[in-house]
């Protein structure tokens, strides 16, 4: 099973982009998904999480900008960010928990930089 991130780019304060996570590989179901970012010197931090019953919860400081969502025909969750700010630059990271082979697992994606500039 493999997590590709995408999507990540710069952009201008106060603009918007939209991250995807897409999951390959032998795959029976996805449970939880979520994203994290790692910014330079800062440990990594939960950005926002989506359960499989579509249940979400956010990171404070993106209440509001943020949206998580996923496609299961797919096998892919999306991260919209509007109203983007200079600290929401980081490498984000998708995680998610994915059945396969009977086994549920832990996985997460390669990263995909997000620049904001002032």
């Amino acid at each position: 099973v493999q997590l590709q991130a995408s999507g990540g780019g710069l952009v201008q304060a106060g603009g918007s982009l939209r991250l995807s996570c897409a999951a390959s590989g032998s795959i029976s179901g996805i449970g939880t998904t979520g994203w994290y970012r790692q910014a330079p010197g800062k440990q990594r931090e939960l950005v926002a999480r989506m359960t499989s019953g579509g249940s979400t919860n956010y990171a404070d400081s993106v209440k509001g900008r943020f949206t998580i969502s996923r496609d299961n025909a797919k096998n892919t969750v999306y991260l919209q960010m509007n109203s983007l700010k200079p600290d929401d630059t980081a490498v984000y990271y998708c995680n998610a928990d994915v059945w396969t082979s009977g086994w549920l697992r832990n996985y997460w994606g390669q990263g995909t930089q997000v620049t904001v500039s002032s």
